[in-house]
């Protein structure tokens, strides 16, 4: 009886979850790193996909995996971006994607699963629901942000250079964001 009880609260609990695709060009994924200590470089993961499924009864995800083409890498340096995909950096030839993966989400706190360089570590990201709304074409969509900060050595990034003046060429810290608007699809 119990295992029957547990079965229907599971099943109710999904009930009112909807299936969303990506809508890749209303959503982007970026990164913020220092460079020379003094200023930013931005760059994009302009190849993305992610299976999401969305509560519409509870206003939760209840699914959030997404695959990263690596190789898709954009900081508006051709140069810079070969360099970011070789062994001292992404390693592409080994590692063509990096994923991320929902663990749970705490009010707006999502704890995540995130694997680059075959490394898997749990990162906390600022999560923005905004929610769902019908678009001038009646389709629903879905939209939410999310922001993190992590330490890329602790992801296999290590290739730096000790500047003169005793700063690094690159920082450690690197800003994830992610901005993600996607249409149901049942």
């Amino acid at each position: 009886m119990k295992k029957v009880l547990a079965g229907l609260l599971i099943a109710g609990s999904t009930l009112f979850a909807g299936t969303y695709a990506l809508d890749a060009g209303h959503s982007k994924l970026g990164f913020k790193i220092k460079h020379l200590s003094i200023t930013n470089v931005y760059g994009t993961f302009d190849k993305f996909d992610a299976n999401i499924e969305y509560d519409e009864k509870t206003k939760q995800l209840k699914v959030l995996k997404s695959k990263v083409d690596v190789n898709s890498v954009n900081t508006q340096n051709e140069k810079r971006d070969a360099h970011l995909k070789e062994s001292d950096y992404f390693d592409v030839k080994k590692f063509p994607n990096m994923s991320f993966e929902l663990v749970e989400i705490k009010d707006d706190m999502m704890i995540a699963n995130l694997t680059i360089k075959g490394i898997t570590k749990k990162v906390e990201f600022d999560y923005e629901n905004n929610g769902i709304v019908k678009d001038p074409w009646g389709n629903t969509k879905l939209g939410f942000s999310l922001e993190a900060k992590i330490n890329r050595v602790d992801f296999g990034l290590k290739a730096n250079k000790l500047l003169d003046s005793g700063g690094l060429l690159l920082g450690e810290k690197v800003k994830i964001t992610a901005d993600i608007e996607a249409k149901k699809v049942n």
